[in-house]
């Protein structure tokens, strides 16, 4: 491999490394609108009671596996949230909170 092509594959690599750190930094200081469902679903795990997953899809009119994957992948991986989950009373079920 001649120098020159050596050079010209850093150069790459590093202007790629560059725009994915850039890319995940907008991410990270994203907030969801306020009319958006995300938002919706936000509020109902920062009150007091919380909520269970059959109350936030009849809600947000989602599917369950919806609200989970909501719960799990953004809120708690992109937005980095912490989201408690707690059995409560029988006739409710599995109840989940965003705690500070």
């Amino acid at each position: 491999m001649s120098k020159a092509s050596t050079s010209t594959r850093a150069k790459r690599t590093t202007k790629r490394a560059t725009a994915k750190n850039a890319k995940g930094a907008a991410k990270t200081a994203s907030t969801p609108r306020a009319e958006s469902k995300q938002s919706q679903l936000i509020a109902m795990l920062k009150q007091p009671d919380g909520a269970t997953i059959v109350e936030i899809a009849k809600a947000l009119d989602w599917q369950l596996h919806t609200v989970r994957g909501a719960i799990a992948g953004a809120l708690k991986k992109k937005l980095g949230l912490k989201v408690e989950s707690e059995k409560v009373e029988f006739s409710r079920g599995r109840v989940y909170r965003i705690t500070d």
